[in-house]
């Protein structure tokens, strides 16, 4: 051990870094490797600092240590010298995993040989400033000089940075010379006119016509337009890191821009397999969004590649909610629109690659073989081109039992993983193309050519998809066709839930929950159902932000948002969850008035509606005690209170209970409010001549706020179920200002939350779900 760091501190590591580099063993192993391959070229004492911090962070960052030794000796031989030409070089090895290497081609994407002298680097950077000079003039020493120096070095590829920036700095001198105390001055700030009540109220009402969600003062729209993303361009797929760029690159290039007008053109491509979720919601604000602040294109592609797992429901779902959600689809397509073009691909596939085994072949390894990263590599590799064509094509037309044989892709992904599987054999009816075909093709292989027969120009995905960048590009390029670009942003989680299509079957298969609407659930279809409104999960997202790390929420975060909405859409109404009966003794029960009940109380322009007083109302149990306490400031035998918007006060003039001592009735009296000897201490909600109805009231689905966590959860995500997630009152009450009610309607009953009608309503019972409460409850699960 001492021996090694010896020698890794002798490259220029520092100790602790070397003895970090140890706790590695595969990192250990391949830089020792690379030192002993340096040493072979250069002799023992070959290895300098700047050599081996080039040799360590090649072998930090290679994923195929098949290509050690030949960028090792390229390194020691001084013809990979700068940061640069490493980065060029480990993406020319990842996307050309066949051997052997083309040499020539190596080097000339690796810049090896190429010299920039002074004076290149001198009139490059003339040719930049003069281009910028008039504002360099007019903003001085203010002007950002980030963009001189990134101009600069894309006209100087194979330049030092150092050197670039020091003529940079030179000639920005003698263009504006020293600095003034003017210069040094600090750039003040303009000063923001302070907006009125009416105004801010004036701007969100503004906000909500143009369907646009504020977030810290900035739209979602705002927030995907223009600058917020630093995407390329449409038709400068080449500048982006890690693009590969080939011979028929530009030609390519300029027909898209021929197809497309240079018009942004996204896709939404969900599985048809389950339910959107609200991780998806963020998918969708992402691409429609993208592509409606840009005024840009986005299709809905269903990826329906798997039979197995496709129903017409989903389908439905998912275009529901795209649309419940506030978007339209340019177009609607399926990856099996494409199914016999995508054959014809794999075909050219294996016959393309310069060789005689071609780009892919067939393989008969087993799924359980193919599993993991470290599977053990086919024998059916280097298969002969037209025996893997003839094999393809009896696969094609069933004759190989399901898993007996496979179409594999050559190249190796970011993560490691091998020869991904583009085509397998599947005797399952497709949705849409019924027994036409046995095999189908995969995410890995149909996703990135479906993007280019489709023209898109920003391939939006999650960040777990970022391990296959390298084989969307690789792909597209052994095909010689339109090459999109693939962008990762931050998956959106919540705590306290699962998302997974097959825990949620899990849970509705065992009966915790009743289907995928369930509104415990985070599916798309169960908020709604539970009444959350699409513009609050829009302005959920908005919120989260265009965040590219993975993000977990609070549920309390997005039912924040909620409340938001409804408070300024949702009309109060009055409801009584458990219900006693109160008999005013001193009121005529013949005789019946109407009490007027603001839908707003905070903006009376917004309407009223009407309910009836009568001598008998209902008002909550626990608005009610026998025995005064402390702090309490309800009905009790002492204690008058109010009632809510009816001009009167009650006193308890009797107690009645039943054989078991429970209060049952009160007898009381009224008086108008301005004749009560006092001022009711508080004002509480009732109902007279109510309607009956059920209402659900709902908690947490379950306990921990990781369920899928082993080392929370060590039982499983079915142990961690709340048993109180759910609660059924069917005999609450509620007036009839909502009788004319349709599905889904909302409403705030006072005092006691946000509430939706059920599908489950009928005629003749009204069921209503319990979105959110009022305020969050720091007491809640």
């Amino acid at each position: 051990m001492a021996d090694t760091v010896t020698l890794f501190t002798s490259i220029g590591l520092s100790e602790q870094k070397a003895k970090e580099t140890l706790k590695n063993e595969a990192l250990t192993s391949a830089l020792k490797d690379a030192i002993a391959q340096a040493q072979v070229v250069n002799g023992a004492t070959g290895v300098d600092k700047a050599m081996g911090t080039m040799l360590y962070s090649m072998v930090s960052r290679l994923k195929d240590t098949k290509r050690l030794t030949f960028l090792a000796d390229h390194i020691a031989r001084h013809k990979i010298c700068t940061e640069l030409q490493l980065a060029a070089a480990l993406e020319f090895v990842k996307n050309h995993p066949q051997d052997p290497i083309n040499q020539a081609e190596f080097e000339n994407v690796c810049g090896v040989g190429v010299v920039i002298t002074p004076e290149q680097i001198e009139e490059a950077v003339e040719v930049v400033i003069n281009k910028h000079k008039e504002l360099l003039l007019k903003e001085r020493y203010r002007y950002n000089m980030g963009l001189l120096m990134g101009e600069s070095r894309a006209a100087l590829k194979w330049a030092d940075g150092k050197i670039i920036k020091n003529e940079v700095d030179v000639q920005v001198l003698h263009l504006l010379g020293a600095k003034t105390e003017a210069d040094l001055e600090k750039k003040t700030k303009p000063q923001k006119a302070k907006t009125s009540e009416s105004e801010v109220k004036a701007k969100k009402e503004e906000v909500a016509v143009n369907g646009e969600v504020q977030s810290e003062g900035k739209s979602l729209m705002e927030q995907l337009r223009g600058e917020a993303l630093k995407f390329h361009k449409t038709g400068e797929n080449y500048k982006t890191e890690g693009y590969v760029v080939t011979p028929n690159t530009m030609d390519l290039l300029k027909k898209h821009m021929e197809i497309t007008g240079g018009q942004i053109r996204t896709r939404f491509p969900p599985e048809p397999n389950g339910i959107l979720h609200i991780g998806h919601a963020k998918a969708i604000n992402f691409n429609f969004g993208y592509a409606k602040a840009n005024d840009g294109i986005c299709f809905l592609r269903y990826d329906d590649t798997n039979p197995e797992k496709e129903e017409e429901k989903y389908f439905t779902a998912i275009k529901d909610m795209v649309g419940w959600l506030g978007y339209e689809p340019y177009q609607i397509t399926h990856a099996s629109d494409n199914f016999q073009r995508l054959y014809d691909l794999a075909v050219d596939l294996v016959r393309s690659g310069g060789c005689s085994s071609g780009h892919a072949y067939v393989c008969h390894q087993r799924g359980e073989e193919l599993k993991g990263h470290n599977a053990p590599p086919s024998p059916w590799r280097e298969r002969p081109m037209e025996e893997s064509l003839v094999l393809f094509q009896r696969m094609k037309k069933g004759l190989f039992a399901e898993g007996e044989a496979t179409l594999r892709m050559k190249m190796v992904m970011e993560d490691g993983k091998m020869d991904p599987v583009a085509y397998r054999i599947k005797y399952t009816p497709h949705h849409r193309t019924g027994d036409a075909w046995c095999i189908y093709p995969t995410y890995d292989y149909t996703h990135c050519l479906c993007d280019s027969i489709e023209n898109i120009t920003h391939s939006l995905c999650t960040k777990e998809f970022q391990a296959r960048r390298s084989s969307y590009f690789w792909l597209c390029n052994a095909l010689d066709v339109y090459c999109p670009v693939q962008w990762e942003y931050g998956r959106l989680n919540l705590t306290y839930t699962v998302v997974s299509k097959r825990k949620i079957i899990k849970l509705v298969e065992t009966g915790v929950v009743r289907d995928w609407d369930d509104p415990r659930l985070f599916t798309l279809t169960a908020l709604r159902r539970r009444g959350f409104p699409s513009v609050a999960i829009n302005n959920f997202c908005a919120r989260v932000g265009v965040t590219v790390a993975q993000v977990t929420m609070e549920p309390h975060l997005l039912e924040a948002c909620v409340r938001d909405v409804l408070n300024d859409t949702a009309p109060r109404a009055m409801a009584v969850l458990e219900p006693l009966k109160v008999t005013i003794t001193n009121r005529s029960a013949d005789l019946k008035s109407d009490v007027q009940v603001p839908n707003f109380p905070a903006d009376e322009a917004k309407g009223s509606h009407v309910v009836p007083f009568t001598n008998i109302v209902f008002i909550e149990q626990s608005d009610f005690r026998e025995v005064m306490e402390k702090g309490y400031k309800r009905l009790t035998p002492d204690q008058p209170v109010g009632l809510r918007h009816a001009g009167y006060v009650i006193t308890v003039q009797k107690v009645i209970k039943d054989a078991q001592g429970k209060v049952v009735e009160l007898e009381v009296s009224c008086c108008v409010s301005t004749e009560a000897k006092e001022k009711p201490k508080a004002f509480i909600h009732w109902v007279s001549q109510p309607l009956k109805c059920e209402v659900r009231l709902y908690e947490r689905l379950f306990l921990h706020k990781n369920p899928e966590d082993p080392s929370e959860v060590p039982g499983g995500f079915l142990s961690d179920i709340n048993p109180h997630s759910m609660e059924v009152i069917d005999s609450a009450l509620v007036d009839r200002s909502v009788a004319g009610a349709k599905v889904l309607d909302r409403f705030q009953f006072e005092r006691m939350g946000y509430f939706s009608l059920d599908p489950d309503s009928t005629a003749d019972k009204l069921v209503f779900n319990r979105t959110v409460t009022l305020k969050e409850d720091p007491g809640k699960i």
